[in-house]
């Protein structure tokens, strides 16, 4: 039995009563732990994979998970009759708001100041943390509680919140479950998709302080748990801090969308709200939320609607927070939005549609590409965000599935190819073995294609190969076949080369 997301069950026998399960070895509840740099950290991509491609459990957690997504979103997209129009008014906005991104930004801070907010710019991460921070102590407190953020997880809010002796209380219940076991989000819409329900409720017996000594490991009695742990949270916080999916440059308008109401909580009980605002979330009006309220319920958790659409305009007198503000992240983006061909990344709505659908994803989960923005999407906005040589642009099939399920339409393969051109061009200054073997590799193939002989010969060498395949494949080459059977197999060659294939076919007339 699956849980709502998907999470697999306990297996037989693991028990389902309080106290750490049977399976849980000592240690195994704790994640990967707080990096100082969110957007870089842990091992290279084909060392963490290779570590995660040994955890089946982790696997499992995975196919679970995205499988059901993958087929709730295909329901309701299917429904739609003008899907790709929408799509392409999705992409054509995005366009829109990165070619004139500098007045449409002094549009929202003219419209939130006007309206009761105020606006601060926020250069990097520490910039921003600094600003937040500020603003928590002079409210005299040293608890705010949090709705679900990307931004905020991008610049290390809550561990420079805690430097400052002010504890973040995530409220997202996935958010949550990750900030009680110390590790990091493995997932854009889920981020707590690697555990299954039975870590789950470990992780609570052993750290939520009033969880009931009784939990089990139904998903019913998991939330009721989390729900009456946060409740004494909303009641008593002053100050709340959010991102935002969308800003609407017109009227100053902020807009969050959620499942579970965490959100509307914190948006409307603290006296003081802080929102974290990367400069890309921009629409230019209001007419155009339209078009991205089809698009990201559907695209992200596979509803025709999201439960939960809060919508705020600077400050109401007698309703909601009474103080609010806007911090507008920078942190790497007009670098992105400069690079012609990258640009596009920033179109990104965090749907999570590309992850749900990516094969190496799927199978390495999110902790192996060492950023908080994982799968396809963090595969090119990670590397252009911290400007530094990355392997993640390899971390891709390129089967172009992560382009067909995008709501706006990024060509997330296209991009992962140039990155990749780049990082080939930078290392040809100082070539590697690698590039040596294939510059050689090429020249030898343009030898034996520039002549019809030489190539019919060429093409019957690999058939010497069949000797050492076994079930099909061939797994170990010696050098510098190396390079490719180290990480991956070889497929057994054919018994004919196509030339010869043809020649006994015409023979046969």
């Amino acid at each position: 039995m699956s849980t709502f997301l998907g999470m697999p069950a306990a297996r037989s026998g693991s028990g389902a009563g309080p106290g750490p399960s049977p399976q849980a070895a000592p240690g195994t509840l704790s994640g990967v732990g707080r990096p100082e740099d969110p957007l870089h950290w842990g091992a290279s991509f084909p060392d963490a994979a290779k570590a995660a491609l040994d955890n089946g459990q982790l696997r499992r957690n995975l196919g679970n998970a995205t499988s059901t997504i993958r087929a709730k979103r295909a329901r309701v997209v299917g429904e739609v009759p003008d899907w790709e129009p929408l799509r392409d008014a999705g992409s054509a906005l995005k366009t829109d708001v990165m070619a004139r991104l500098p007045e449409l930004l002094e549009a929202l801070e003219r419209n939130v100041t006007a309206r009761g907010g105020v606006v601060h710019w926020a250069r990097d991460a520490a910039e921003a943390n600094r600003i937040v921070a500020s603003l928590v102590r002079e409210k005299q407190t040293d608890e705010v509680v949090k709705v679900k953020s990307m931004a905020t997880q991008e610049i290390g809010l809550n561990e420079a919140l805690a430097e400052e002796g002010i504890a973040a209380v995530e409220t997202d219940l996935a958010e949550l479950i990750v900030q009680l076991a110390d590790d990091m989000p493995s997932h854009i819409l889920v981020p707590a998709i690697h555990r299954n329900r039975t870590e789950i409720r470990d992780i609570f017996l052993e750290r939520m302080a009033d969880a009931p000594p009784d939990l089990t490991d139904v998903p019913r009695e998991l939330a009721m748990a989390a729900r009456a742990h946060l409740r004494r949270k909303f009641l008593s916080a002053k100050v709340a801090i959010s991102g935002a999916n969308f800003a609407v440059a017109d009227t100053g308008t902020l807009a969050v969308v959620e499942s579970e109401g965490n959100g509307r909580m914190c948006l409307t009980l603290p006296e003081t709200l802080i929102t974290v605002m990367g400069i890309e979330k921009l629409i230019p009006t209001f007419d155009d939320l339209e078009v991205f309220l089809q698009l990201l319920p559907r695209s992200s958790t596979g509803e025709r609607m999201n439960p939960y659409t809060s919508m705020w305009t600077g400050v109401t007198p007698g309703d909601g927070p009474q103080e609010f503000h806007l911090v507008l992240l920078d942190n790497g983006r007009t670098k992105v939005l400069a690079d012609e061909a990258g640009r596009a990344a920033l179109h990104c709505i965090r749907c999570s549609a590309c992850l749900n659908v990516c094969p190496v994803y799927e199978r390495v989960g999110g902790h192996a590409y060492g950023s908080v923005y994982p799968g396809p999407i963090g595969a090119i906005l990670t590397p252009q965000l911290t400007g530094e040589k990355s392997d993640l642009p390899y971390a891709s099939t390129l089967c172009g599935a992560c382009y067909e399920v995008c709501p706006v339409k990024i060509d997330i393969p296209s991009i992962l190819v140039e990155l990749r051109a780049r990082e080939v061009s930078l290392a040809g200054s100082s070539p590697d073995t690698a590039d040596r073997v294939w510059k050689a590799a090429m020249k030898a193939a343009s030898f034996a294609m520039a002549d019809g002989g030489r190539f019919r010969r060429a093409a019957r060498v690999p058939r010497l190969l069949r000797a050492i395949s076994r079930n099909g494949v061939i797994r170990r080459l010696p050098f510098p076949g190396s390079l490719w059977t180290r990480s991956r197999d070889l497929p057994e060659p054919p018994k004919q080369t196509f030339h010869d294939w043809w020649a006994a076919r015409e023979d046969g007339r």
